[in-house]
């Protein structure tokens, strides 16, 4: 094991990006639903704003947990063509699973965002954050929907994944923060001795106390947050 939970995760990669600490212009962007834990400990940190950015998976008919490719909210479709011929998937599959994912995203952006708009991105400092990569799917869905509304610097954080696909997501971004890349990986949960699944109200929970923290922050309130424990 590497982590002893998400938050320990992301207090680690805090201590990576310190340069970005009270960034005037810093946004940090959490996948759900594992991410925005990991996203909170580094927004409690850095002192900078929280919010989601919410991609869906697109799982193979049959075999849901191996990515075809993910739909990001503001409707970018990645694609991973290998995946597309090894499961034979056809146009008409490709486009009700998307369908689905697409239905999902409108429910988490009702509940997360509870009718608030999503912060912008042209100009500003944006820190895209997960809870790992294994294929990377639904992190290059985002960085490519991220991309087109023109941040002015992008960071990938990620506390662990395999080396290719780590090289990929180096590529990608601007900058990239990550804790490990073991010789052998199986998978991102192993690297973790706690990693329950994050629930849509922990979601919630933690974008309302990034949000309170900052603005106690802001206005010179002295309060500690430690670890939710959540996972």
């Amino acid at each position: 094991m590497v982590f002893e939970n998400r938050e320990e995760a992301g207090h680690r990669l805090a201590t990576k990006l310190q340069q970005y600490r009270n960034h005037p212009d810093g946004l940090i962007l959490a996948l759900p639903r594992g991410g925005v834990a990991v996203g909170y400990a580094m927004s409690l940190d850095l002192h900078l704003p929280l919010d989601v950015f919410i991609t869906r998976k697109i799982g193979a008919p049959g075999n849901p947990e191996y990515a075809l490719g993910a739909l990001s909210e503001t409707g970018n479709i990645y694609l991973n063509p290998d995946a597309v011929v090894e499961c034979r998937v056809s146009d008409a599959d490709i486009e009700h699973l998307v369908k689905l994912q697409r239905e999902e995203i409108h429910r988490r952006q009702r509940l997360y965002r509870r009718g608030r708009q999503s912060l912008p991105l042209k100009n500003r400092l944006v820190i895209l954050v997960d809870d790992g990569i294994a294929t990377g799917a639904t992190f290059f869905a985002s960085v490519e929907a991220i991309r087109r509304q023109y941040p002015r610097f992008l960071v990938g954080a990620v506390p662990v994944g395999p080396l290719e696909t780590m090289d990929r997501v180096r590529a990608a971004v601007d900058e990239l923060a990550v804790l490990t890349i073991p010789d052998q990986f199986w998978s991102v949960g192993g690297q973790y001795a706690e990693f329950a699944q994050v629930s849509d109200e922990e979601v919630v929970d933690y974008l309302k106390s990034a949000e309170r923290a900052l603005d106690e922050k802001q206005r010179g309130v002295s309060h500690h947050y430690g670890s939710r424990g959540t996972g």
